[in-house]
């Protein structure tokens, strides 16, 4: 029996969530692994990744490795080609990054679970606000530590005063 604090802050698919990931939890085993697991625990069939056009081979590595237990779908952070003078009004080229784009064309896809690869960061919130389904950050964009924002909390963290 739940307390009423928890009842009020879960309603039943927050705690099917949180149980599925604790039972897909294995000591041991690296975030990867870890998301397939929750996964295969959730009955999940379709999984997609969307990440940075910086990130090809790590996407690739992921959707290699989930594609025997998954029909898995990729997409790139340039998906439609949206130049950025038309969605931003800026002078000059180049093509702008498209979360929204990317979410829709996994809604349309109708996956079940989305594992976002270095989206940048309010990419990365627009995609999770617009994606119709779970997303699980695997690898978060830190230009400066090598995509580790770990390192950047230490340097806060354990900096001596100056």
């Amino acid at each position: 029996m739940k307390n009423k604090e928890i009842e009020k802050l879960y309603d039943s698919k927050s705690f099917e969530i949180m149980q599925t990931a604790e039972d897909a939890f294995k000591r041991g085993e690296d975030r990867v692994h870890e998301i397939k697991n929750f996964a295969l625990k959730a009955g999940f069939k379709r999984i997609s990744i969307a990440h940075c056009v910086s990130f090809p081979k790590e996407a690739e590595a992921v959707r290699q490795f989930l594609k025997y237990d998954f029909e898995v779908y990729s997409v790139d952070c340039k998906c439609r080609r949206i130049a950025k003078q038309e969605m931003l009004g800026y002078e000059g080229n180049g093509i702008m990054c498209n979360p929204a784009g990317q979410a829709e064309f996994l809604n349309e896809n109708n996956t079940e679970l989305n594992i976002s690869i270095g989206l940048c960061v309010g990419h990365g919130m627009v995609f999770n606000q617009k994606s119709a389904s779970l997303v699980s950050t695997l690898i978060v964009k830190d230009r400066v530590s090598k995509h580790n924002p770990l390192e950047s909390i230490h340097n806060l963290t354990f900096k001596k005063d100056e």
